[in-house]
Order: structure tokens, then sequence, then C-alpha cells
């Protein structure tokens, strides 16, 4: 049956620079394409940890080398250069393969602010992972030369954290309504939306932050009324007792299974901590939704219910 699908397509899997970036696309429209020539509507939410990071680093190297001439780019426009630009890639992806297979389907990037609240604690406790991954020695010296927070990534290296504000709706959702409605792909919330919050006389502010896309797509996706929220990551399962001998693979999460394994530390903070937590909140917010986490290339085994885990209420 066809379905309203908001998936959540991770910063990494982008590559981290323009010609991975280029190559990576072509792969991901065709994975999502499948999906499109089921019947289904999609919209897509891609995260930006990578090119965000990059983009931020180019322009305080650019203020650095002339600060008369350039002045500091605020996280939030730099988050919204990456929209464009990631954007920009996929929808020009989406559309060639649509093109190819004979569907005649428009594709738009919305550029799309998120709602959160100004007085959020993540604006004192930064924990989302942004950039390239470092050693831990060039970490220290990001610390001491430009005054960054790092962490150890999952066993990956160490990378910059900034803040990471809940998302608490999505500014532009009519419009992103009316083109769903009106059968076009849409790629929108792009890195988890440019973080805003209302300062009277309807103006929005930018705050210095990167929204986790996974909880934006799951904002969206409860907007939308979406019957499903696809989370595709780098496993094609999610596992308790995560690289352990006692490793195990989950076909199926009830929310209460989900919790208890919360609790219990299963699942990596930064990791697939926020998949399952996007997930949860979806499913459990109007009875019949499910969320499915998976790999991109199994992303349509994973609809028919031959793969990945399910999360059902």
């Amino acid at each position: 049956m066809s379905k309203r699908i908001v998936i959540a397509l991770g910063g990494n899997a982008l590559g981290t620079n323009l010609p991975e970036q280029m190559a990576a696309v072509q792969i991901t429209a065709r994975a999502i394409v499948d999906l499109i020539a089921d019947g289904h509507k999609v919209v897509i939410c891609h995260g930006n940890g990578p090119q965000v990071g990059m983009i931020q680093n180019a322009m305080t190297e650019l203020t650095r080398s002339d600060p008369e001439k350039y002045i500091p780019c605020p996280l939030s426009v730099c988050v919204a250069m990456s929209q464009g630009y990631i954007g920009y890639d996929l929808q020009n992806a989406l559309r060639e393969e649509m093109l190819n297979r004979g569907i005649n389907k428009g594709a738009a990037t919305v550029l799309t602010q998120v709602e959160v609240d100004p007085n959020d604690p993540a604006f004192l406790n930064p924990t989302k992972p942004i950039g390239s991954f470092m050693t831990e020695a060039e970490a220290r010296r990001m610390e001491r030369e430009r005054d960054y927070r790092v962490v150890e990534d999952a066993g990956r290296g160490w990378r910059r954290v900034v803040a990471s504000p809940e998302p608490k709706a999505i500014i532009e959702i009519d419009t992103i309504r009316s083109l769903v409605n009106t059968d076009h792909v849409v790629v929108a919330c792009g890195g988890g939306g440019i973080p805003v919050f209302p300062t009277g006389r309807n103006h929005l502010k930018g705050a210095a932050a990167v929204i986790d896309k996974d909880f934006a797509a799951a904002v969206l996706a409860k907007q939308l009324d979406a019957d499903m929220l696809i989370i595709l990551t780098a496993v094609e399962k999610v596992a308790i007792h995560f690289g352990r001998p006692d490793q195990q693979w989950l076909d199926r999460l009830t929310p209460e299974d989900a919790r208890r394994y919360i609790e219990a530390g299963e699942f990596a903070p930064g990791s697939m901590l926020p998949k399952v937590e996007a997930a949860l909140s979806f499913v459990e917010s109007k009875p019949g939704r499910q969320a499915l986490i998976t790999l991109l290339e199994k992303a349509r085994e994973g609809i028919e219910g031959r793969t990945g885990t399910r999360i059902v209420s």
C-alpha cells in the first residue's frame, strides 16, 4: 500500500567534500526512487554534520585571514548554506533518476527553519558532533586555538560538539505539506533545520546550534501525518550488546523494550541512541504509526518487512 514516508538520511552518507557528495547522491537517489516507483510519497530530511563543520571552518579561516573584510559567520547561517548545497545535489540526482525511469514528478528543496526554545538546557551542554574526525592531538589543539568543545565519538575519532536543542515545530510546514499533496518529492529540514526562536514582532532569530536530524525528521513526520519514519544508518538493524560477543540484532522493538534498552545504556549517545529515541517519539504520537531503522540500500526491503528494525506500538 502507498505510504507517506519521511526519510532521515545521515550526513555522513553524503560524503565529506563536493566530489564525494556528487557521487554519493547518485546512489542515494536510486534507493529513494525505488520507493517512489512503488507509489510512496517521500520527504527527505538529511544530516549535515561533516558539511556544516567544513563550512564553518572555511568561514573561520577567511575571518582570520582578513578580519576587516570578513565577519564571523553564525552557525545558523552555516546550517542554511549546508541545506542549500546538499539540497541542490540531492534534488537534481532525484530528478535525473526519476526521469530515467519515466517518473514525471517534481523534486524541490525547502530551506527550512525549525523552532527551538532559547532556554533549552542543551545550550549549556553541547553534545552534537559536527565536522570531520580528528585524532586526540588535533582535537586538543582545536580546544586551545579555537575554544572548541571536543569529544571522542563512538570509537571513530574525536569531533567538535555544539549545542543540539530539541526541535519544537517546523516553520515552513504548510509549504512542505502543499508540495507533498501535489505529488512533489521534497527535501526539507536539511541538517535538522535552521534553529530559530521568535523574538517578538514575528521576527525569527537564528540560534548557535545544530539540531539532530533524526529528531527533526520525527517532528516533520508528525506534522505531515506520515505513516512511517525511516531512519537510515550504517547498520542493517539495531543491536543490543553492540560490538560484544553476545551482540544481538533486533527485528522488532516495542516502546517498552526500547525504553528498557535505553535505560540500560544499550545505545551509544550521538550514534544509535537519538535514532531509537526519535523513532519512539514518532511511533507513540499516534496509533498505527511505524518507524524503521536500517541501511539505505535495504529501505525497500525494510518497508516490506524483510529486514531492518521495525519500531511499532
